[in-house]
């Protein structure tokens, strides 16, 4: 008997042996860890930033659809962010678009206006007597309520 267990055992054995060897080998080389240092680029950030209060910019809303009231309610929108909103007014002429004009030096209140009010930075324009409203003289941001603002106040 003992003999049986012996021979049973070395089969055993021989077989798991044959199956280790006979198993794929793996391709490739593991490169070993670099000793040289790996520089990441990361894109510049600007350091910065000056960050004007919203109640010293002077904000005048304009709505240049057919809708009505769209200009007091993104007036009272921005009014509620802290900025120095002027009576509401309908623009001289409707727009395909919504626009944020700015005055000299404001370029950077118009464009956080323009992200409050979910609008892309390409909408962001410096301010010209072509703007669509009666007067603009004395007001730092003009924004022009086109029909795609119209569509997210749910008119």
């Amino acid at each position: 008997m003992r003999a049986f267990v012996v021979v049973v055992i070395f089969i055993v054995g021989a077989v798991v042996l044959v199956g280790v060897g006979t198993r794929p080998t793996v391709t490739g080389d593991v490169a070993p860890p670099s000793t040289t240092p790996t520089t990441v680029k990361r894109p510049a950030v600007p350091t910065t930033t000056t960050t004007v209060a919203h109640a010293s910019v002077s904000v005048l809303v304009a709505n240049a659809t057919g809708a009505g009231l769209l200009a007091a309610h993104y007036s009272s929108v921005l009014g509620a962010q802290g900025w120095a909103v002027r009576p509401p007014v309908d623009a001289t002429t409707t727009e395909g678009t919504s626009a944020v004009y700015y005055a000299a030096g404001q370029q950077e209140s118009a464009a956080a206006i323009a992200v409050a009010l979910g609008l892309k930075p390409a909408a962001v324009q410096p301010l010209t007597a072509s703007v669509p409203v009666t007067s603009a003289s004395g007001i730092d941001v003009v924004v022009i309520i086109g029909p795609d603002l119209a569509a997210q106040a749910g008119t």
